[in-house]
């Protein structure tokens, strides 16, 4: 694997960093498996790609959050708060039925065609590094996912409310108890994962098909990396994200034949070495 693909690699899994990270945030404290979390990746690039056509790319960078973040606390309001406590089957299905209702509309709004949105102009060209010549857009996507860990694990472990939603995803019960606003934490926590969606699909429409499609597809990735980082874990997310990016990339230069079971291989690699994951409590 040559330099350009390792770049690829860490692209990709910068990608699946972001979106992961939302999943597992979101599972962590209000114990909802979101299948819904690939059709808000998908509404965020056909967000970006609405907003590029009348403004720029920068502003659907902060627009698309924004607007994925409001449909981020309608979800939580009027479904998850409500599936508190149910079973997985209940919760699976409901919200497997709020993503083909999200793709349905997506699909009505926009229309089955393919579209494409241009890289920010600046950004359209290639860098050297190392004297290899990379798409100079590709290295913007791996910066921002670096901010975004960042600013994640600082704000989860500085702030009041990072110290609250630490809190109630270890005991929501207990958690209460001590006077944390749980509905209230659920809340911000419901929205920033959505944003997270909003902006992974922002970054992605520059460089892969904004289609009816990608939800589903980067769906199966996402559940297997947080399944791989531990369930609910967002820092077992964020390494398993990079790891599977890797792992994906090694997977299609060496064995292309074989690639698209990669990420499967992998998964079952992890569970019968750590069966709660990477990140995840051992399990008894």
């Amino acid at each position: 694997m040559d330099f350009a693909q390792l770049l690829n690699a860490v692209a990709f899994g910068s990608l699946l960093m972001i979106l992961s990270s939302g999943l597992a945030m979101i599972y962590g404290l209000r114990g909802v498996t979101n299948f819904a979390h690939g059709a808000l990746y998908m509404a965020g690039a056909y967000l970006a790609y609405s907003v590029t056509q009348h403004l720029s790319f920068w502003w659907a960078l902060l627009i698309v959050p924004l607007a994925l973040a409001v449909l981020g606390a309608v979800l939580e309001l009027v479904f998850f708060r409500r599936l508190q406590g149910r079973s997985p089957i209940e919760v699976g299905l409901v919200t497997f039925g709020l993503a083909m209702v999200l793709e349905r509309v997506i699909v009505l709004i926009w229309g089955e065609r393919t579209l494409s949105v241009n890289a920010p102009a600046g950004l359209d060209g290639t860098t050297s590094l190392f004297g290899t010549h990379y798409p100079t857009y590709r290295l913007l996507v791996i910066g921002i996912a670096l901010v975004m860990a960042v600013a994640l694990v600082w704000w989860l472990r500085a702030s009041r409310t990072g110290l609250h939603i630490r809190a109630a995803s270890h005991d929501v019960e207990t958690s209460s108890v001590m006077g944390i606003d749980v509905d209230r934490v659920s809340l911000v926590v419901v929205c920033l994962g959505a944003a997270l969606a909003g902006l992974a699909g922002t970054l992605a429409a520059p460089y892969v098909s904004v289609d009816p499609g990608m939800g589903v597809g980067i769906l199966i990735n996402v559940l297997i990396v947080v399944v791989i980082g531990g369930v609910g874990s967002i820092g077992g997310a964020m390494v398993a994200g990079m790891a599977l990016g890797l792992v994906q990339t090694m997977g299609s230069v060496l064995l292309p034949s074989y690639s698209v079971l990669v990420p499967y291989a992998a998964l079952v690699a992890v569970l019968l070495w750590r069966p709660a994951g990477l990140a995840g409590k051992r399990l008894s």
